[in-house]
């Protein structure tokens, strides 16, 4: 029952509010934990493509794909660690638009990789990321306003 003044009208609308931050507060939860991991881990695989210290990175590139950079993988894998790295300052500064763009990145590397012998389990890997990275971009309508 509202009072003439609305007063009570807006208190109750108050308290919805707050029961529904309650409510969403674990979903909160995982939308900073995937902002922050869909944030720091693609920074740190592009970094590495520059040093090669986690692994060899140039092992995953298809034939095809080299052969469509004419021979030139580790520029190409370069520029890969390049755009990683965007990609991840993109999801730390705007996830709701990046998440979408590291989906669609994996979905490019899970394709690369079905095309190399041997990496499959990584392709299986990198399509459960893609679904972290859709996640992401679903919590983000809610979260990042």
């Amino acid at each position: 029952m509202a009072t003439r003044s609305g007063h009570v009208a807006t208190y109750t609308h108050t308290q919805e509010i707050g029961h529904l931050r309650e409510r969403s507060e674990p979903a909160h939860h995982a939308f900073v934990i995937l902002r922050i991991g869909y944030a720091i881990l693609p920074i740190l695989a592009g970094l590495d493509k520059f040093f090669d210290r986690l692994v060899d990175w140039d092992q995953y590139l298809s034939g095809f794909v080299n052969g469509l950079v004419r021979g030139h993988g580790h520029q190409f894998m370069l520029a890969v660690g390049a755009i990683e790295m965007i990609a991840g300052i993109g999801v730390l500064l705007k996830p709701r638009i990046f998440a979408w763009v590291v989906a669609f990145w994996l979905w490019g590397i899970v394709v690369n990789l079905l095309l190399v012998p041997g990496f499959y389990d990584v392709a299986l890997r990198d399509f459960g990321l893609s679904l972290g990275a859709l996640a992401l971009a679903q919590l983000s309508r809610e979260f990042d306003r």
